[in-house]
């Protein structure tokens, strides 16, 4: 049994909907899942950036070999180009999300992509070079709800090789190798070159984001002690638990707060509220950027989208969804 049956067939029993670019990796996921759990295949999506002739050619071989083989396809496109500018990679990014939580919004489908060890090792080596927290460095090693990625354990070499052995026909898009792309530039040149000089390095990148995992998984037991719960569109913690906590403390565990509800607080964000909390009144509230509010009641804080806000009602956190 090859490694890309392995990997799909510990997936649990379920629907799903594969993300298929166009690509080689994702290409390689559609062939493999549709030989290995036809039956819970719900659907194919795929999304055109916009970005030129070769995303629009991409779409097609998706659609065109979905249909050959029977597979349902639902295919969407950004809705505009932002006038001449070249879209960023985070725009790009959300663009196709919203699309994709959408269709498995829809189809009541888990969302599965073709992400490899290679795409995680570039995500918190990017984390790195944005000064993220030990959060963001977690990158795909920590689960998205409603998202799998079974092929993460796997090499790029080892897609590579079963898509040569399958004769599995892809596109590849320019946009891949532009460096205005700063992940395109890890892969080309940085990376490379520090693997050059320090063999083992995308391993230690591996082993960053699994240990930044492991800590998230702590900050989310802490908080269930805390009493964190979701009610409606917010999420209430008790006041008690939480200014007990020291300044460092709160820093560590205001932003495993938020992201229940679905918000994701920056680090000038995080350092207002831990230095609110203690000093926070029934009745007092600290407003923070997205429309996000944190209000002190008797005997709780509760995080929410501030009413009449855009967007009011907790957004889909794509932030680590490449």
């Amino acid at each position: 049994m090859n490694a890309f049956a392995k990997a799909l067939q510990a997936l649990p029993v379920g629907r799903y909907l594969l993300a298929v670019s166009g690509g080689r990796d994702s290409m390689a996921l559609l062939h493999a899942f549709s030989e290995v759990r036809p039956s819970e295949l719900s659907a194919v999506a795929t999304f055109d950036h916009g970005t030129g002739a070769a995303a629009t050619e991409a779409v097609d071989l998706v659609v065109g070999e979905c249909l050959r083989c029977g597979i349902s396809v639902v295919a969407g496109r950004a809705p505009e180009r932002l006038g001449d500018a070249r879209p960023s990679e985070a725009v790009l990014r959300t663009a196709r999300w919203v699309f994709l939580r959408a269709v498995a919004e829809e189809r009541r489908a888990v969302v599965v992509t073709a992400h490899t060890r290679d795409d995680q090792a570039e995500t918190v080596a990017m984390r790195i070079l944005r000064d993220a927290s030990a959060r963001g460095l977690a990158a795909m090693a920590w689960p998205s709800p409603g998202v799998v990625r079974p092929l993460l354990h796997l090499s790029r070499s080892d897609v590579v090789r079963y898509a040569a052995e399958a004769g599995i026909r892809h596109v590849e898009d320019p946009s891949n190798r532009d460096p205005a792309y700063l992940r395109n530039r890890l892969r080309a040149d940085l990376l490379a070159a520090a693997e050059a000089a320090r063999p083992g390095f995308r391993e230690e990148l591996l082993v960053i984001g699994r240990r930044a995992a492991a800590w998230r998984t702590e900050m989310a037991r802490l908080v269930d002690t805390l009493g964190a719960r979701r009610v409606d569109r917010a999420v209430v913690v008790e006041a008690g638990a939480l200014v007990s906590l020291s300044r460092d403390g709160l820093s560590a565990v205001w932003p495993e707060v938020a992201g229940r509800a679905g918000f994701v607080l920056d680090r000038r964000g995080i350092e207002r509220v831990a230095e609110w909390t203690p000093r926070a009144r029934p009745g007092q509230r600290i407003p923070l950027s997205g429309g996000v509010v944190i209000e002190r009641t008797a005997r709780t804080f509760v995080v929410r989208m501030a009413a009449g806000a855009p967007g009011e009602g907790p957004p889909q956190d794509a932030a680590g969804l490449p």
